[in-house]
């Protein structure tokens, strides 16, 4: 087949601008966008992080107005696992697939040092499913079920004392891999003094062992503003609850004391309208985009290398997935030919060894038969003289019965002659 030359376009250092002379039609590109997704519908994966008892099932609840209904979790589990569960959600017209990833038994052991580990696995887990899908020759990424984790919501203990060692090297093996927002849980037990210096001490550990958690953006103009000031607040200290109170003529979700109501959504009592505010109704989006563009890619790029394949050759020259594929391929196959011509040396070696051990046998088993039959000839050998011996004096016992026998008739004979 002919080889065909393709001219490729120089990119010009200023792209020309050209002014249409009436209506096209592609401005309904966005709309086209929007009623495509919304056919298509919204995935979003949650990954929650925190002691047991913190309440994450109940701020689940509480952030979606619904009751997922899930079971309390055991304190003594020996390992932490992760259980993911996902659901089908729809507000007017726009369905979304939610998954919340729980961490059941975190924390609850005596040795905490390998309670992250189980969660790194299970994220590099995703993306490797993911990487799998990219990576077969017949597809299926439109109806793949994207479980990336696009938002880690990490639980923090109101001991208004800072960080707990395993908080700080958990968030710094996951700043990596997923979007962490801290969050205060239960913060209705620490007065708001206390709260405002529990957040800075927080923040200033975070930054102090190089923790990375995740910004709102401020480079979209539209919402930088408000992402700016709540960049402010994190972490966010939130209360949840799946209580309903009557307070005049609204029913509201809070948690009723002796002493007073905590309303949920009350931004005087607690942070939870923030949290929702930046976590579903601004940047959902922003984070499943950021999750894709630089934590999946982060993974990819690390596996692709570990697999031997890079955009650039020895002489940092670019060269292309199939060249590198090409030469992977070439230095398999001659390693496998190798290999053939090694084990192929090997058995003719233990073949060799095996016919010289097989003629030792058998020089040893003729050397045994002589010497069977030398020793067999000289124990024949007086056999043979004593059964020569027994007839020779068989011969002669017989001959001696016969003249015996002869004299015996011949003296008979004689004494009847004389009578």
């Amino acid at each position: 087949m002919a080889a065909i030359e393709v001219e490729v376009p120089k990119a010009e250092s200023a792209m020309r601008t050209l002014k249409l002379s009436g209506h096209v039609g592609f401005d309904s590109l966005p709309d086209q966008l929007v009623n495509k997704s919304v056919q298509n519908g919204f995935v979003f994966n949650i990954l929650c992080i925190g002691e047991t008892g913190l309440g994450k099932s109940t701020l689940m609840d509480s952030l979606f107005n619904t009751n997922f209904e899930s079971s309390p979790s055991p304190h003594n589990l020996p390992t932490v696992k992760l259980k993911a569960h996902t659901y089908e959600l729809q507000e007017s017209s726009v369905r979304l697939k939610l998954t919340i990833c729980d961490t059941v038994g975190y924390g609850d052991q005596v040795n905490k040092e390998d309670s992250f580990k189980a969660v790194v696995d299970y994220i590099d887990a995703q993306f490797e499913a993911y990487l799998q899908e990219e990576l077969k020759i017949k597809r299926s990424l439109p109806t793949y079920h994207d479980s990336r984790l696009h938002v880690c919501l990490y639980f923090i203990c109101p001991t208004g004392h800072g960080l707990k060692s395993i908080d700080l090297v958990c968030m710094k093996k996951l700043d990596t891999k997923v979007n962490i927002i801290p969050i205060i849980a239960k913060a209705d037990t620490i007065s708001k003094t206390e709260l405002q210096k529990f957040k800075s001490k927080i923040m200033h550990e975070l930054q102090a062992n190089g923790v990375e958690i995740y910004q709102f953006p401020v480079d979209d103009e539209s919402v930088s503003e408000v992402n700016g000031a709540m960049n402010s607040h994190i972490p966010f200290a939130v209360v949840g609850s799946t209580d309903f109170v009557k307070l005049g003529n609204k029913t509201v979700r809070a948690r009723q004391y002796p002493w007073g109501t905590v309303q949920v959504e009350n931004e005087s009592h607690c942070d939870f309208v923030k949290l929702r505010e930046m976590l579903i109704r601004t940047n959902m989006e922003d984070m499943r985009e950021k999750t894709h563009a630089r934590h999946y890619e982060l993974y990819r790029r690390r596996r692709l290398q570990q697999m031997g394949f890079s955009d650039v050759d020895a002489d940092n020259k670019p060269v292309s997935f199939q060249q590198t594929f090409e030469q992977k391929r070439s230095a398999h196959l001659a390693e496998l030919q190798h290999k053939e011509d090694e084990m192929r040396q090997m058995f003719v070696q233990r073949v060799k060894e095996k016919e010289a051990e097989l003629k030792e046998a058998e020089k040893e088993l003729h050397a045994k038969f002589d010497k069977l039959k030398k020793d067999h000839t000289e124990e024949k050998k007086p056999l043979e003289e004593l059964r020569k011996k027994i007839e020779d004096e068989t011969i002669e016992f017989n001959r001696r019965k016969q003249q015996s026998a002869q004299a015996h008739h011949t003296l008979t004979l004689g004494k009847s002659k004389k009578k």
